[in-house]
């Protein structure tokens, strides 16, 4: 097929710029992206999702990593404890501020980036242990899973939650209120 000459020169035109901006992005950027996928173990998946959150939060990093366990789904409601709103059906993820212990709930895989974000979004809430006070413990939810799904979207997927729900648990108003 020919094309008109205005045509051609409008193509090569956009062709050249593709090129330029291809030839001017950041290569290791990109490696960046995907590096928690080249992780071997979990130490340095940790390693590399904290330096993630060095450079996109202000949360400092703590001088002791946290442990990182896995367990059940019906062990992680048993671990939350009687007052938690958490099923089986829907934890992915818990941290113990306590013991500093991240629990992962199987199944959870190192090459599933929605399981990696869990164990982000839990080290989100490693850092916030140390950063400051909260006013209950749902106050962290909304800046984790905020971070949570910054680092989604840098993985080009969308992290899939109920927003509601986590900006009310984040308020830390009490339930069950009735009037008398």
């Amino acid at each position: 097929m020919k094309l008109p000459f205005r045509a051609s020169l409008r193509l090569a035109r956009t062709a050249l710029c593709c090129l330029a901006i291809t030839a001017s992005a950041d290569p290791a950027t990109a490696q960046d992206l995907l590096a928690w996928r080249e992780a071997k173990n979990m130490t340095d998946l940790v390693a590399i999702l904290g330096d993630w959150l060095d450079t996109n939060t202000d949360l400092p990093r703590r001088d002791t990593a946290a442990t990182v366990r896995m367990t059940s789904p019906s062990d992680a409601v048993a671990l939350a404890g009687a007052h938690s709103t958490i099923n089986a059906e829907t934890v992915r993820g818990l941290y113990d501020s306590e013991s500093t212990t991240i629990w992962l709930v199987y199944p959870w895989s190192f090459k599933d980036a929605r399981d990696v974000s869990v164990l982000l979004h839990e080290l989100v809430h490693h850092r916030q242990a140390a950063a400051g006070h909260w006013y209950c413990p749902g106050a962290q939810e909304l800046p984790s899973y905020k971070t949570q799904q910054a680092w989604l979207a840098e993985q080009g997927l969308e992290l899939n939650v109920y927003w509601l729900a986590i900006v009310l648990e984040a308020g830390c108003t009490p339930r069950d209120i009735h009037p008398d």
